[in-house]
This record gives structure tokens, C-alpha cells and sequence, in this order.
């Protein structure tokens, strides 16, 4: 049975009226026009607070590859002007973004998963890849990169290489994603599993680039449990897709679609 891990805790500041997530934007210099429709959304989103979901980045080789001019330091300006209190959680593609790179631009790390207590209620939030465990490959290579030991031998490597080996295993990724024609789901039992233990009734996520909301069931005190995915976000080609969900302090859930601004 697989294990069900630690949850961390944030408790939502009485002012806050409003809450954004997003994921999966997957950030890269090819996408210009995601790029702009991020930057446009995070200097005018009327909340008070955007949750970041994992995936922000199309990959991350360390926080040295931040340079002056490079995109990936544009990303950390667009960061430093946003409007609302910034939260990131690490996502399969961009778990080496670092504490030293959040702090330099005033957004605040968030383990994966948390649980939020906003407008009297109790939110849990993850990237959702460590519940798509039918992904066994996938699961393997994520024990393996998340060690102290992997991180550091890759991040001593010199910047150049780095950025090679990423364009390899983006390149593997977009074929085994060709093959298998589809991402890997979350396992709803193991989902109705956090909740329960989370004490929570909505689960937040994103990574299988499937928005949608699920039942699952209802828990010991016959509460309705639901399962609420995030939209990826792809502006450029024909796919048009970019949604934010917004969250209000009366619980009322709202997808925000910004595929068209």
C-alpha cells in the first residue's frame, strides 16, 4: 500500500478574500506568447495570493542558469513584480528550483503537499505526480532525483552540460509521451486517502494536463470529498488552453479562462 506522506500546513491570513492556483505552464523561450499571458495575469489578478503549483518551468538546471538576459532571470522579474503574495511548490519539471532564487524575488517555497486552512476550511494542495502511481518508471526516477546525493552531483556539473542533459530528457519525455498518448492519471483511491488523512474535503493538483473536477465519495462523517485538477497552459499552437482556478473565502471555486486575453 503506498504510503500516505507528512502534510505541511498554511494558515491563510485573516485579510485574504481571494486565492489563485495555477501549473503546468511550463514556461520556455519557445512559448513567448505563454510567457506574456503569465506576465500579464500575475501584475492584474485581483487576488490576494497565487499558489503555484508545480511545473512553472519547462525544466530547471539550477538557479546559476538565472543569469542577466536570460530567460530564465526574465521569469524571476516577472516574479519580483507580481502583485499578489507568491507561493511555489516544485513540480516534476523544476524541483531544483531553489530557496536562494524563490527568496531573490519574494516568493515563498511550499512543500509538497500542503494543506491550507483558508475560509474556514481545509484545502490540500500537491503537484499530484506522486499520485499517479501507475507510473511506476516515472516513480523510480523520481526517488532517484529527489536525493540530496543526485542534486548535488548534477548541480556540480558545469551549467552548459546541464542545459544538454535537459534538452535530452525533454526530448525522451515529448517521445514517451507520443507513445503512451496520454499522461498518467492520479489514483483516486489514493486521493480519497490524502483527504481523509488531511482532514481536508478538495484536493488541488495538477500535473496530468486533464482539468476537471472528480467525486470521490464522501468520508467517515459523510462529507463530499472532490478532486479538482488544474489546467496546463499553452498559448502558442493551436491548443489555446490557459485557466487559473480561483478560490474565494466562502468556498466558492471558480476557472478563470485566459486562453483568449
Amino acid at each position: 500500500m503506498t504510503t500516505v506522506p507528512r502534510f505541511a500546513a498554511l494558515s491563510a491570513p485573516a485579510h485574504w478574500r481571494t486565492v489563485d492556483f495555477i501549473s503546468d505552464l511550463h514556461l520556455k523561450t519557445e512559448e513567448p506568447a505563454t510567457f506574456e499571458v503569465w506576465q500579464r495575469y500575475l501584475r492584474h489578478t485581483p487576488a490576494d495570493a497565487v499558489f503555484i503549483l508545480g511545473d512553472l518551468f519547462e525544466v530547471w538546471v539550477g538557479d546559476d542558469a538565472a543569469v542577466p538576459g536570460s530567460f530564465e532571470a526574465r521569469c524571476g522579474q516577472v516574479l519580483s513584480a507580481a502583485r499578489a503574495e507568491l507561493f511555489f511548490m516544485c513540480g516534476n519539471r523544476d524541483f531544483l528550483v531553489a530557496g536562494a532564487f524563490l527568496a531573490r524575488h519574494g516568493v515563498r517555497p511550499l512543500a509538497d503537499p500542503t494543506v491550507l486552512a483558508f475560509g474556514g476550511a481545509r484545502w490540500l494542495l500537491t503537484h499530484g505526480d506522486l499520485l499517479c502511481t501507475g507510473d511506476v518508471a516515472y516513480q523510480r526516477f523520481r526517488a532517484q532525483v529527489r536525493t540530496a546525493d543526485w542534486q548535488q552531483a548534477f548541480l556540480a556539473r558545469p551549467l552548459a552540460e546541464r542545459q544538454a542533459i535537459a534538452r535530452q530528457m525533454r526530448a525522451q519525455s515529448a517521445r514517451h509521451q507520443a507513445d503512451a498518448g496520454f499522461y498518467a492519471d492520479a489514483d483516486a483511491g489514493l486521493a480519497r486517502r490524502w483527504l481523509v488523512e488531511a482532514g481536508a474535503a478538495t484536493l488541488i493538483h495538477g500535473h496530468t494536463h486533464r482539468p476537471g473536477d472528480h467525486a470521490l465519495g464522501t468520508d467517515a462523517t459523510g462529507r463530499p470529498l472532490a478532486q479538482v485538477v488544474l489546467s496546463d497552459w499553452h498559448i502558442d499552437g493551436g491548443t489555446h488552453r490557459a485557466q487559473v482556478l480561483r478560490l474565494s473565502a466562502d468556498g466558492a471555486l471558480a476557472r478563470i479562462d485566459l486562453g483568449t486575453i
